[in-house]
């Protein structure tokens, strides 16, 4: 069952120049900074209340968030679902037909993690989360 919305994913140009609006300005704390080589991003989760905002940066051009941010420009990447049993709930996703990116679970920054394709879920990427 999903529990909540974890996190908004925005992909940024630079974690330096995007801390300026949402660390400084807006306050919000750092909690967590990593580089994930898998998924091509120097990424932070930044907190508010129950939930956060992770900024994406490309560290390289063949990833997919590097491609999003030449095709997109910076903005809006995916929104995240929290839940408790994530090889479950990828599991009842395929059942009901939806696509998905990845078959199973992985690690990623926020826990264990799977992506469902935006083409199933009306052009927006959604994220399963198990922190």
């Amino acid at each position: 069952m999903l529990k909540k919305i974890h996190h908004v994913g925005i992909v940024v140009r630079s974690l330096e120049e995007a801390y300026r609006f949402y660390r400084d300005t807006l306050g919000l704390p750092v909690h967590k900074e990593a580089t994930v080589e898998d998924q091509g991003v120097r990424a932070a989760l930044l907190t508010i209340g129950n939930s956060e905002i992770e900024l994406l940066e490309p560290i390289n051009e063949s990833g997919g968030v590097a491609k999003f941010l030449e095709k997109r420009g910076e903005g809006l990447h995916h929104i995240c679902f929290e839940t408790d049993d994530i090889a479950a709930e990828l599991e009842q996703t395929k059942q009901k037909g939806i696509a998905v990116i990845d078959q199973k679970p992985r690690v990623g920054l926020a826990g264990m993690i799977c992506f469902l394709h935006p083409k199933a879920n009306h052009g927006v990427l959604i994220e399963y989360a198990q922190p």
